[in-house]
């Protein structure tokens, strides 16, 4: 049996089918200490760059509950 290739996901990842960013919120955007999200020309919100702190506002904050972020096992 062969590993499993190791496959790094994005720590914040958002459900472009939930996002409203195209209406108006940036509620995700505004609440991020670290700026790493931001408004794609699609008119839905994306990670710009992954140095996510996990501190959770964008998650908690988003209307539409269309964040997730995942918190690496080790620092949960």
């Amino acid at each position: 049996m062969t590993p499993m290739p190791h496959l790094a996901q994005p720590s914040v990842t958002i459900d472009p089918d939930k996002c409203i960013a195209a209406k108006g919120c940036r509620t995700c955007i505004d609440v991020c200490p670290t700026d790493i999200l931001a408004l794609g020309p699609d008119g839905k919100v994306h990670m710009a760059y992954d140095e996510c702190w996990y501190c959770l506002p964008c998650q908690h904050d988003c209307p539409t509950k269309a964040i997730t972020v995942s918190i690496p096992y080790l620092l949960r």
